[in-house]
């Protein structure tokens, strides 16, 4: 690759990083002596990366009405029902994950390719052909290849998380098969260092337990970010500058 095409791409990666990262720049140098500031509570549907659910659903049915019945039918009690059920409900998530994984991989691969070719004999032009090629060339022998291809390789992955957490989520929205859509937020401060999590997912209302709990495994499409921000954050990671060089670098 010529080095002129490369310095353009890494000016242009720079600047986009310059812009990306301007507000955030901005943002840290706000903070300064202060920490991280939490953010204010905001409707999560007025948010601008929120994004309505849209899954697969039964055709809807029409509860049957029963006028001499105390029974009311879709009702779990003859009292009322204090788990979640409609949007701006709050219910409790019960997050408890520990996940394990090891992996381990080996790749040995060999192979040797030879190959020879001549023209011994040409339509009797062979003798003319010595003429034109130079001297010492064998007819018999005209080509010859030989390749040795050899690769190893070696992977493992050993990885352990655990997380262990409750917190409160709401409903942003009902599914026409009445399943419930929720979002959880919760930002916590300690000193300068800014923790942030945030939980979305599909709840059935027939799994919400009566203390209007639910656990993380009966939550379909979870998603879980667990994160932060702050003096011990931006430690940890290399500087922008750094980043963007071990993308664009090409060796």
């Amino acid at each position: 690759m010529s080095p002129l095409p490369l310095f353009p791409r890494m000016a242009a990666a720079a600047a986009l990083a310059l812009l990306a990262s301007g507000c955030n720049t901005l943002t840290r140098l706000s903070e300064v002596g202060d920490g991280p500031k939490v953010s204010q509570i905001t409707n999560p549907v007025a948010r601008e990366d929120y994004r309505p659910v849209s899954m697969p659903m039964p055709a809807p049915r029409t509860p049957e009405a029963n006028p001499n019945s105390l029974w009311r039918a879709g009702s779990r009690a003859f009292f009322k029902d204090h788990r979640a059920k409609t949007v701006g409900d709050i219910l409790t998530v019960k997050l408890s994950i520990q996940d394990k994984a090891s992996l381990e991989n080996k790749t040995e691969r060999t192979r040797d390719d030879s190959e020879d070719t001549g023209v011994p004999n040409f339509l009797g032009l062979e003798a003319e052909a010595t003429k034109v090629l130079p001297q010492g060339v064998d007819m018999s022998k005209l080509i010859s290849f030989a390749n040795q291809h050899e690769t190893k390789g070696d992977g493992s992955i050993d990885r352990s998380e655990t997380i262990n957490l409750t917190f409160a989520a709401v409903v942003t929205q009902i599914l026409p098969n009445g399943a419930l859509v929720v979002i959880g937020r919760q930002e916590i401060r300690v000193n300068n260092e800014l923790r942030e999590l945030q939980v979305t997912g599909v709840v059935r209302p027939e799994d919400i337990e009566s203390d209007n709990t639910v656990s993380h495994e009966r939550i379909a499409e979870m998603r879980v970010a667990y994160g932060g921000r702050g003096t011990l954050s931006d430690i940890q990671q290399p500087r922008w500058g750094t980043q963007i060089w071990d993308i664009v670098f090409p060796f």
